[in-house]
């Protein structure tokens, strides 16, 4: 030990042995023997991707989608059973498209997990992300699958009589939309389509003062404080572009037989529904049914959701049943809704899972309607509704049942919502159709229930091993 006296104080050094890196280090070929490609797998149960992988009933699921591995052609590099694990691994890893394939080509758990094993070769095709989900969205039967998830987590699901619901609304990534945002968006499609059309026709564009009016909206975009005037100012401007590149579109295709594709008519169906929308709006100020905030996801309603933070969101509102911590889709739908006319469905959907007559139901205020009420008494369901009319005798141990079952809707099943949000990539819903959202929801849902079912049966096995 040394001592160096520094200003009257005594500083004691205390000399430690240092480790060689090389000691630390292991060397590891993915050429080598199967051994270690085994041990390395056993190693990967005992990850939480591990615990998804061992909770997920392939089989079952696999003979739901209808996957089959190709016959003719090109082979595909993911059999039926990776597909479905990679949009799985997509909600774990809760990365974009690109940076999962550039993770799968070099973990070799995620190789495990998507049934795969990539050896010296590489994906470059990020966009085989995108396919599959497309494939897989068109075929996704939701309460078939959730059957088979439920018959496969059942001996692991304690309480089936006992069920919570409520409602949540799943974002969509897109822009707040505004009236003006949304006829600049018009405008500025249209005069990029109607650009193309009349060079491949050779047709003179007509004059629009176009570069003008983006001038124009540029700067009102940029201003911190915009007025009542120059909101109306600009829409009036800009209600009167979108009816002349309309008018123009309607006579160039009324004179050239031109064969478009169908996502260009399903794209002016949608403008042209705008201007009506906004012409309305602007003229009359009636508020439109079906309102569309976005040209590009036209399936979008705003969901009046009433809280300080967000009072409007844009996206697929869920209504959603929890039996034991477990949750499953009653109803999801991107047109606003009651949920408190959802409680009857929402029971029948917990009986139908479980096969047990339901005992005990938690729900939120709005369920607590009069019809709800008449169901649950004459089914002998035990609720949180605050009571109406006298108390009754028994008063105390009523209320301490409903303390408990508000509890257990707000602490599990609210909590669930901010963890499927924040960790299972369901904050922000980055996919761009109507199916695929769908798709990307019940993925998300279903990977959280499955991280939960998979420490279930390990905890388990320790015991039993215990």
């Amino acid at each position: 030990m040394a001592k160096v006296p520094k200003n009257g104080v005594f500083l004691f050094y205390v000399p430690m042995k240092l480790q060689r890196i090389s000691e630390l280090q292991h060397t590891f070929s993915f050429l080598s023997s199967t051994e270690q490609l085994a041990a390395y797998r056993e190693r990967f149960f005992e990850s939480d991707l591990g615990k998804i992988y061992q909770a997920i009933p392939w089989d079952e699921l696999v003979r739901e989608f209808g996957s089959k591995p190709c016959g003719k052609g090109p082979g595909f590099m993911f059999s039926p059973r990776g597909r479905i694990a990679l949009m799985v691994l997509k909600h774990h890893a809760g990365c974009s498209d690109r940076k999962l394939i550039e993770q799968l080509n070099s973990n070799i758990d995620y190789q495990f997990f998507c049934d795969i094993h990539l050896g010296l070769q590489r994906i470059t095709n990020y966009k085989i992300v995108s396919q599959i989900r497309c494939e897989l969205s068109r075929v996704l039967e939701i309460d078939a699958l959730e059957k088979v998830f439920y018959t496969h987590w059942k001996p692991y699901i304690d309480e089936a009589e006992k069920a919570v619901v409520d409602a949540t609304c799943y974002e969509s990534e897109v822009r707040y939309p505004t009236n003006q945002k949304l006829l600049w968006e018009a405008v500025e499609w249209l005069y990029k389509a109607l650009r193309r059309l009349c060079r491949a026709l050779k047709v003179k564009l007509p004059r629009s003062k176009y570069l003008k009016w983006k001038k124009r909206y540029i700067g009102y975009s940029k201003m911190r404080k915009k007025t009542i005037k120059k909101r109306r100012s600009l829409t009036r401007a800009l209600l009167r572009l979108l009816e002349k590149f309309l008018s123009f579109e309607k006579q160039l295709l009324k004179v050239h037989s031109v064969e478009l594709p169908k996502r260009y008519y399903k794209t002016m169906y949608t403008i042209r529904k705008v201007y009506r929308q906004q012409w309305n709006l602007f003229t009359t100020g009636e508020k439109p049914k079906g309102r569309i905030v976005s040209i590009g996801k036209d399936y979008l309603r705003p969901i009046v959701r009433g809280k300080e933070i967000k009072k409007v969101e844009f996206g697929a509102k869920v209504n959603k049943l929890q039996i034991d911590g477990i949750n499953f889709i009653e109803l999801i739908s991107f047109d606003n809704f009651n949920e408190g006319t959802r409680l009857k469905s929402s029971v029948y959907k917990a009986q139908g899972l479980t096969r047990r007559r339901l005992k005990v139901l938690g729900a939120d205020a709005i369920y607590a309607t009069n019809a709800n009420r008449r169901f649950v008494t004459r089914h002998g369901i035990k609720t949180d509704f605050k009571p109406k009319g006298p108390k009754g005798k028994h008063r105390k141990q009523q209320a301490q049942l409903k303390g408990q079952i508000t509890k257990e809707r707000a602490s599990r099943l609210e909590g669930s919502f901010g963890k499927e949000k924040e960790h299972y990539h369901l904050k922000k819903i980055k996919a761009k159709t109507r199916a695929t959202e769908i798709l990307w929801i019940f993925f998300g849902i279903h990977t959280a229930n499955c991280l939960e079912i998979g420490r279930r049966m390990t905890g388990q096995l320790h015991q039993q091993a215990a």
